[in-house]
């Protein structure tokens, strides 16, 4: 897969908002890697702020929504790991700003 496709794939999940704090998952860093292969299959590997996080299945059809708008996205798998756990190091710096974490 090439560096344009999984720029493409990284800004369809910006269209996916934390319903719990209001910015993307990928500027707060849940997003860990990206693939696509031959046949058409993405699958996200991504982790969510916490292992209780009400939100994972609405999260996960909005992940599976946004890839699905990409032309080369037949179908999405989403992997949801707990390791390296999520912590708030991993936000973009435009994510810690809105939040006001330092």
């Amino acid at each position: 897969m090439d560096q344009d496709m999984k720029d493409s794939m990284f800004g369809a999940l910006e269209n996916v908002i934390d319903p719990e704090l209001g910015i993307d998952i990928v500027n707060l860093g849940l997003v860990y890697d990206v693939e696509l292969d031959e046949e058409g299959a993405a699958t996200v590997t991504m982790t969510l702020t916490s292992m209780g996080c009400p939100m994972g299945p609405v999260i996960v059809d909005q992940v599976n929504t946004a890839l699905g708008e990409l032309p080369e996205v037949k179908s999405t798998n989403v992997n949801i790991v707990w390791n390296p756990p999520w912590s708030k190091d991993k936000m973009s710096r435009y994510a810690k700003m809105a939040l006001g974490v330092r």
